[in-house]
């Protein structure tokens, strides 16, 4: 499943630079994540980086975008065909 971004969020900005898909933008108020973007990592780490160093432990994952571990594997290879 993806990852989204609480309103817990501090705005720190330490989670963008983390996500290899660069799923991760600025919002309105807080970060966001795309969920189309997202593969929480799979295929680049064994977790998420977001969630490694959010220290508000705002980056959780999304109940509504679930999805398996090839389903984030073949994302992963939509995203980086090389």
């Amino acid at each position: 499943m993806a990852y989204k971004i609480t309103e817990d969020c501090s705005s720190c900005g330490l989670c963008e630079p983390e996500c290899p898909n660069g799923a991760i933008y600025e919002g309105e108020q807080i970060f966001v994540i795309d969920p189309d973007k997202c593969t929480e990592c799979v295929g680049f780490y064994n977790s998420s980086k977001c969630a490694e160093v959010c220290p508000m432990e705002a980056c959780v994952p999304d109940p509504d975008h679930q999805e398996s571990q090839e389903e984030l594997l073949e994302k992963k290879k939509r995203l980086h065909p090389e």
